[in-house]
């Protein structure tokens, strides 16, 4: 008996490693199964750096985004969330972690918001280009119908009414907060309204991306973005 996709993602999810716990000074338990975590200067809450936004002091002491997390110097790290950035950014946090004057150049959290989006674009193009990623209604109809589709993407601007036509995938995820236009950059068209990733590639790292835009732009997009359907 053939075994289709749906059923190989359900027991990929019945299969998946439970969370490792570690014991801390404290006594608490904590899920160290995302990667390395940092202490976000402006929560104070430890979380995995895959949630966060790096930062640096440049050679001018000024505040400087590491979105792709490779710049030298000590990281000062801030939670993907635009109350925190913001937080952090007019609260003086970043002289205070960074234990020197330091500049905090005006529109910082625009900035991040620009360049993370940006690397979100730039992934989803990438991903086209390795055949993990297709657009257009019919195109996107079509590779759910046949579970090929492990990512169903859909801009925030897009007529809602059009974009009800097409359900997240089973035990898939769901991105709706790039433009038309973004998603149309990501796709080499002008616009783009529906798209959908395959399994593997990149796709996951597009998944972690998204999510953290999502948090950045949530004002943005809370009503935009149908509940039921958010990235995991």
């Amino acid at each position: 008996m053939t075994t289709t996709l749906k059923q190989l993602r359900k027991l990929r999810s019945d299969l998946r490693p439970q969370g490792v716990l570690t014991v801390t000074r404290g006594g608490t338990h904590k899920d160290r199964s995302s990667g390395p975590e940092r202490k976000c200067i402006a929560t104070q809450v430890t979380m995995p750096v895959s949630d966060m936004i790096r930062f640096v002091v440049g050679p001018d002491a000024q505040i400087v985004p590491d979105i792709l997390g490779k710049l030298p110097g000590r990281g000062i790290w801030v939670s993907a969330d635009k109350a925190a950035l913001e937080k952090a950014a007019s609260k003086n946090l970043f002289a205070r972690s960074a234990k020197q004057p330091v500049k905090v150049p005006d529109g910082l959290v625009a900035e991040v918001e620009v360049q993370v989006t940006r690397r979100l674009v730039e992934l989803i193009s990438l991903a086209r280009k390795g055949g993990g990623a297709v657009a257009g209604y019919e195109k996107v109809k079509s590779w759910l119908m046949n579970e090929e589709a492990e990512v169903l993407i859909q801009a925030s601007d897009g007529s809602e009414r059009g974009k009800s036509k097409l359900s997240t995938p089973h035990y898939g995820s769901f991105i709706g907060w790039l433009t038309a236009d973004e998603l149309g950059l990501a796709f080499g068209r002008q616009v783009v309204i529906h798209g959908a990733l395959s399994a593997g590639g990149l796709t996951s790292r597009v998944v972690e991306e998204a999510q953290r835009l999502k948090a950045i732009r949530e004002v943005a997009t809370a009503g935009a973005v149908r509940k039921e359907k958010t990235a995991k």
